[in-house]
């Protein structure tokens, strides 16, 4: 997975981070997360927060 893969990456945040709120989350606890994830294999420098933000709302999308 990359950073522009942000549908995978909300699925994948969802299984891997089941007790967590995406509404409430830390942009810096979103990185570390995406990071840790199985399978992502993307530069930690080439996100931002427009990025992080998209992977957010559609992590919150998935959930709901």
């Amino acid at each position: 997975m990359k950073w522009t893969d942000t549908l995978d990456i909300a699925i994948a945040l969802a299984e891997h981070q089941p007790d967590v709120d995406p509404k409430v989350i830390r942009f810096t606890d979103l990185h570390a997360w995406v990071l840790a994830l199985p399978g992502f294999d993307d530069d930690p420098n080439r996100s931002g927060e427009k990025i992080l933000e998209a992977i957010q709302m559609a992590w919150i999308d998935e959930v709901e």
